[in-house]
């Protein structure tokens, strides 16, 4: 699949938040020779990535119909949706008459994350391009199964996988979040709009005393696999020891992991853990 993507005949189109992965695309693309363009979003995708030799436009969150347009007219026929999105301002979400459109269509029936991209993607589809996924472009993203790190959770943290298994799966259901802070069985967070790395940040003035926390982070039930997966990179691990965290369970074969080799590395030199769990195993999902 990885290889059949990499195909220069189909040119690809990156819709580009904010985060390394967008870059990692564009690397692909030049080191296959394979056509490509780029949607940058404003006050989300990070300016260094796009030089001159990188054919791109920046739009707004509001401009999803000019960044159709351009893509049908750059002869696009694949597109990836990836990297964060910030809280947008009220400007940002002045739609342009495309995306009013859309969103007059769409209405009440998609009020969370996945409901709005999942819409989404059935509209650049029925625009007669298709959406893949990051890991049909870049490969070896995906987490693999097992403990990554030399140190292992202890029993204790077993413990508190298990509830964050249990509570991150009921919050997926809802298309909440993907994440949740767990401590000595206590709920200390769940994601909401902030993000994975502020969830962690606040949860560290909830801590208690004794075993640390840990984050559990799994895709969403009826996620699709093309969009916004599940992510952890250095920053997450950064964010982690500083909060003091004694490690992170991700969802095995659902979560990407950006540098995971620098990743490994950096969690290690912490003496923290990454468990990559299958959640059916713990009787919850």
């Amino acid at each position: 699949m990885v290889e059949e993507n990499r195909n220069p005949k189909r040119k690809l189109g990156i819709i580009c938040g904010g985060g390394d992965l967008p870059y990692k695309v564009i690397e692909i693309c030049k080191k296959y020779n394979r056509p490509y363009f780029a949607l940058a979003i404003k006050d989300n995708a990070n300016e260094t990535f796009f030089t001159k030799d990188v054919p791109h436009i920046w739009i707004r969150i509001g401009q999803a119909g000019t960044g159709f347009k351009t893509f049908k007219d750059e002869g696009v026929k694949e597109i990836v949706l990836i990297g964060t999105i910030k809280r947008p301002s009220f400007a940002d979400l002045i739609p342009d008459l495309r995306t009013a459109s859309f969103f007059a269509k769409l209405g009440t029936k998609a009020l969370g994350d996945d409901g709005i991209l999942r819409a989404l993607v059935k509209e650049i589809e029925n625009e007669g391009m298709k959406v893949v996924g990051i890991q049909e472009v870049v490969p070896n993203l995906l987490a693999p199964y097992g403990v990554l790190t030399k140190t292992e959770p202890s029993k204790e943290d077993e413990e508190d996988i298990r509830r964050g298994v249990e509570v991150a799966f009921n919050l997926g259901k809802l298309d909440v979040g993907q994440s949740v802070v767990v401590q000595q069985g206590l709920v200390l967070g769940v994601e909401g709009i902030e993000g994975t790395d502020k969830l962690i940040i606040r949860c560290n003035d909830y801590k208690r005393k004794g075993k640390a926390p840990i984050l559990v982070k799994l895709r969403k039930p009826e996620q699709d696999m093309r969009i916004d997966l599940p992510t952890i990179g250095v920053k997450t691990i950064e964010n982690a020891h500083n909060s003091g965290f004694s490690g992170i369970a991700i969802h095995e074969g659902n979560t990407l992991i950006v540098n995971q080799e620098e990743v490994v590395k950096l969690a290690n030199k912490y003496k923290m853990f990454i468990k990559s769990i299958n959640p059916a195993e713990y009787d919850i999902c």
